[in-house]
């Protein structure tokens, strides 16, 4: 929250309230101002959309106590930037369903190769709630590398009841059907056997993507509340304002975590990159 200047003064009855932003260049967006007075009223006034410093004349009564919100659009959030795609993450996020902020733990991005180029696709950014790193004291003081090949320190991250988000954020327009086929490719073949409840998760994840164009800039959350339950969210602009799908299958959700997370995944810098993030968590 970006702090905001506030000066006021008493005249022929009319006080006068002078707001500037701490930053000369930055702009204020969504301020409120709460105006208390001695006799108990109170007296409220918001400006939704960005604006300029600005000074304001009200005809108040003399003794009056000021408080004053403001998001600034400078430095109000922090991010990390995937290096490969330039694509942001915040390095918070607080989504439907999780009981705290998931911190952002690494990046990476998934690329495709047609006719020997290297196309990429998305950009990915894992995210888990804070409390789990206290239930992996066994990996504590381990390296990079051997954790990297350790799939169990993975498997055990997914097995804690304790939300685990990815957020893929898309740096190419992409036809939903063809996201979905290549996401279905990666998940089926670590399903063993598929049940009725496996197929019918399947079939509600499908039909996020069917008929839905994915611009570039779109993100997808698929946020781990459990091993067993999963939430799916596609956002054309920020964060998502609803979730579209549940899916509850076990297979599904473990198959799913695997392809970002297991061996191989589908992105090696995305997995590299949670590992050093770990480890410095851990250490």
């Amino acid at each position: 929250m970006q702090g905001v200047g506030v000066g006021a003064g008493a005249s022929s009855g009319a006080a006068s309230l002078h707001l500037s932003s701490p930053i000369s260049s930055s702009r204020i967006n969504n301020l409120s101002i709460r105006f208390q007075f001695h006799n108990g009223r109170q007296f409220f006034l918001s400006r939704r959309r960005s604006i300029s410093p600005l000074s304001i004349v009200l005809p108040l009564p003399a003794q009056f106590t000021v408080t004053v919100r403001a998001a600034s659009s400078v430095g109000s959030q922090q991010y990390a930037e995937e290096p490969a795609t330039k694509v942001k993450f915040s390095t918070s996020l607080t989504l439907a369903g999780c009981s705290s902020p998931l911190s952002l733990i690494g990046t990476g991005y998934r690329e495709k190769v047609f006719a020997i180029i290297g196309v990429k696709v998305y950009a990915a950014g894992f995210y888990m709630n804070p409390s789990l790193s206290a239930k992996l004291d066994s990996w504590k003081g381990k390296s990079a590398s051997s954790i990297h090949g350790d799939g169990s320190l993975f498997s055990s991250i997914f097995q804690v009841s304790l939300e685990k988000s990815l957020q893929i954020v898309l740096v190419r327009d992409v036809d939903g059907k063809t996201f979905w086929d290549a996401l279905d490719e990666a998940i089926s073949p670590r399903i063993k056997t598929l049940t009725f409840v496996d197929e019918s998760a399947l079939s509600t994840f499908r039909d996020i993507f069917q008929g839905r164009p994915l611009n570039k800039g779109t993100s997808i959350f698929l946020t781990w509340l459990d091993k067993s339950k999963m939430l799916v969210s596609v956002s054309s602009d920020g964060l998502p304002s609803e979730v579209d799908a549940e899916i509850e299958s076990e297979n599904v959700t473990s198959a799913l975590f695997d392809v970002f997370l297991g061996d191989p995944p589908v992105s090696p810098s995305l997995k590299a990159s949670v590992v050093v993030g770990l480890v410095k968590i851990l250490n």
